[in-house]
């Protein structure tokens, strides 16, 4: 294995690691789960990294969150609600903005679709606007720290 292999490896990991640490750190329960800032470190990484890094930092952290915080029926619904998330969210250029629309359709979207057979619908349109705001503010956040980073970093 090459040694930026194992670089980016690494890289992501720690990313995962804080991610899922901001994640738990801000954790406001609700009837159905919780709202969490993990969306930030998965905007960062998209921002920083790109879209597959953003994809792969989403899944896993989204996928542990709920595993670690007694939500395993989530797990999979996350993995693929934050991966999507982190995926459309990496684009760049003119493909930015749709892609951030993208991003924020899919996270919104899976949750919404995966609430109705777990608690019905009702409990899903409830969970629509923590979901967006939950996604509102991780964008918000992800985006300012990356700003910052991009400042402070002589790599980017």
């Amino acid at each position: 294995m090459r040694r930026t292999n194992v670089s980016k490896l690494t890289l992501l990991a720690v990313l995962t690691a804080l991610t899922l640490v901001l994640g738990k750190f801000v954790s406001i329960p609700t009837p159905t789960g919780f709202l969490t800032l993990l969306d930030a470190g998965v905007f960062f990484t998209a921002f920083y990294l790109g879209a597959k890094e953003g994809a792969i930092v989403g899944g896993l952290s989204g996928f542990l969150i709920d595993l670690i915080s007694g939500y395993p029926q989530w797990m999979f619904f996350s993995l693929l609600a934050h991966g999507g998330q982190g995926y459309f969210a990496g684009w760049t250029g003119k493909s930015r903005p749709i892609g951030l629309a993208l991003s924020s359709l899919v996270m919104v979207g899976v949750y919404f679709l995966a609430s109705i057979p777990l608690y019905g619908l009702g409990s899903a349109i409830a969970g629509l606007w923590g979901n967006i705001m939950q996604n509102f503010f991780g964008l918000l956040i992800g985006y300012v720290v990356y700003l910052a980073y991009s400042k402070v970093s002589p790599g980017k």
